[in-house]
């Protein structure tokens, strides 16, 4: 059995989408009910803040995926994350599962050169901090010998209909449009994005492949890119002038008076002012991935969730 938790969200259902192709049994775990689109996939209710519904909906798992998301609050990160991955590691040890968690870099910080697996702490936002923590307290137990578990991490992505990626809701969906599209920071600075359907294999395999197990692993991306070429590339695709503007800081924090969302990415802004250099060779020669380049997923993209209009 293998167990979603966080289910509903663009890389739990790509990942429940490449287990569902290989026949696996599937459980989806969420606070809220998901689609099942196939008779090897259930469903189960639980809130991750609670222990007792974590270990409920986790028996019976040979392998679990934490793939959940949080409110894009710093307040509710510092409360909750703890609390989830001390809840995910008890049910992993009271099951014997091994245990997958899909992660992002904010522990890395403002790094000079490309973020690899090896890549020391040092958070510049507290966000960063709570990821720090969490992602620590996570591979302590491993390296303890306590759970058999890895950790996956990812670049900012795209390619998901949840507009949760600003590539999709401020580039693509905007040229299917005809509009001009957004850019935050500066667009002459180099930055690499996850396709997500590239994430769900990626956690498939790994999930296949015990060896791969209590260590990190960097999910399968395509080489950094500067913001402007990638715009050119979209307008191409999607045939329309490659017109855009830029987001800076002091327009984000406007914007955040306003929108709490958007006050949640203004601590993250060095991300887009500074090259962005996520490097995931480690995944692509272990695994023989090669990661969908920027012209397929975009292309694609245009044809199905953004499509030209």
């Amino acid at each position: 059995m293998h167990t979603i938790l966080g289910a509903g969200g663009p890389t739990a259902n790509a990942l429940a989408h490449e287990l569902s192709l290989n026949k696996e049994m599937i459980r989806l775990v969420s606070r809220r009910p998901v689609k099942i689109s196939n008779e090897y996939t259930t469903w189960k209710k639980a809130d991750l803040l609670q222990y007792k519904e974590v270990l409920e909906a986790t028996k019976g798992s040979s392998v679990i995926y934490l793939c959940a998301g949080l409110i894009y609050d710093k307040e509710v990160w510092k409360q909750q994350w703890p609390v989830i991955i001390q809840n995910v590691i008890n049910a992993a040890k009271q099951t014997g599962a091994r245990l997958i968690f899909f992660d992002n870099v904010y522990m890395y910080g403002l790094v000079n050169g490309p973020m690899t697996e090896n890549t020391p702490y040092n958070p510049c936002s507290v966000k960063g901090e709570v990821r720090a923590k969490v992602a620590t307290q996570f591979m302590d137990e491993v390296k303890a010998g306590n759970i058999q578990a890895s950790i996956a991490r990812a670049a900012d992505f795209y390619g998901t209909d949840s507009m949760n990626s600003f590539l999709d809701m401020m580039v693509f969906d905007k040229y299917a449009k005809k509009q001009s599209a957004q850019w935050i920071g500066k667009s002459e600075k180099l930055h690499n994005f996850t396709y997500i359907p590239d994430a769900g294999k990626a956690l498939f395999l790994l999930g296949q492949h015990p060896e791969s197990d209590n260590q990190i692993w960097h999910m399968p991306t395509a080489p950094p890119i500067t913001g402007k070429a990638l715009i050119e590339l979209a307008a191409t695709i999607y045939e329309v002038k490659p017109a855009y503007t830029s987001i800076n800081k002091f327009m984000l924090q406007l914007v955040g008076l306003f929108k709490k969302v958007v006050a949640g990415t203004v601590e993250m802004y060095y991300q887009y002012d500074h090259d962005y250099n996520f490097d995931s060779s480690k995944f692509e020669q272990a695994f023989k991935f090669t990661p969908t380049t920027y012209q397929d997923g975009i292309q694609y993209l245009s044809e199905t969730l953004y499509k030209k209009q």
